[in-house]
Formats: structure tokens, sequence, C-alpha cells
């Protein structure tokens, strides 16, 4: 809850930021994205673990990362290429998500997919507490993209695979 309660005044903070550079936009970004480790070691050590948390976890990263892109896009700290493919990717996967849960399967989350979370939110950050002309961050954002792309394609095989699987023997 904390990550989608920053929201918002993560984007004023960006928003505002002469040429999507700023200091407070930063540590706010990377707070929130502390959540999502803290919140999953504290649901783990305590085994606590619920359905909202399974579903609000991977939508506030998507939240988050998203409007960090998209800020950044408009600011031009980030190529519309790794932006079209970040989106393109969360699309997809929301589809396939949506297609898995009416046939009442629930896809766990992948170890890839965690380290693609973890190094966009990472390099996202130096994106934006750096200076404009600083093209060192945009390397971490080009891993973390081809990370998550792997990531969902992992996904979509897996979404495929039970899918095609459930199809074939319900014939």
């Amino acid at each position: 809850m904390l990550r989608l309660i920053a929201i918002p005044f993560f984007i004023v903070l960006l928003w505002q930021a002469e040429g999507g550079h700023s200091l407070a936009a930063g540590i706010l970004f990377a707070a929130a994205s502390t959540t999502d480790w803290l919140d999953g070691y504290l649901a783990r050590r305590f085994q606590v673990q619920s359905r909202f948390g399974r579903i609000a976890d991977p939508l506030a990263d998507r939240v988050l990362i998203t409007s960090a892109v998209l800020l950044l896009l408009w600011h031009d700290r980030l190529p519309l290429i790794a932006v079209v493919l970040l989106l393109g990717r969360d699309l997809i996967l929301f589809a396939g998500f949506k297609l898995a849960a009416e046939r009442g399967y629930e896809l766990s989350v992948v170890y890839i997919g965690k380290t693609a979370t973890f190094i966009l939110m990472v390099a996202l950050t130096c994106v934006m507490v750096t200076e404009p002309d600083a093209d060192w961050p945009l390397v971490a954002v080009w891993v973390g993209v081809a990370l998550a792309i792997a990531a969902g394609a992992v996904y979509v095989v897996t979404v495929g695979r039970l899918v095609l699987g459930r199809s074939s023997a319900d014939r």
C-alpha cells in the first residue's frame, strides 16, 4: 500500500523536475521501490500471504515503473523504443494473466522477473538522480529491459502451455 500511496507524490515531483533530474523524485522512487523487497521479505518471514498481496504487489510495481518510464520519456531521458518494449511487454503479460486466471491458473513470480524489476528500479532511480547528459544509467535500463523481455517470454510460454495443454485435454 505504501508504494501505491507514494506514486502520486512521485509523479508530481518528477513531472516538475527540470529535465527529468530530481534528487527528491529519485529518493521517493527508491524508497517506494524498497517497499517491494520489504513486503516480500516480511510476507515470507512471517508466512503471511494473501490474494490481495499477490495482485497488489505486482500491480504496484508496474504502476510505479510505468509512471517513471512515461515521465522520463516525457523529459526525453529514455529512448522511445525502451518504453515501447516495456509497455508492450506489460500489456501482453496483462492479457496472459487474465487468460490464465479465467482458466483457474495462478502464475507465480519467476526469479528473472524479480531481477528485472530490481534492475529497472535501480536503473530508473539512477536516471532520475543523474544529470540529463549522463549516459551510463541507460546501460542499466537496457539490461533491465532485456531481462524484463526474457521474463515476459517465460510467462508467455508458461501461459501458452497451460492454456494449450488444458484446451487439448478438454477435447
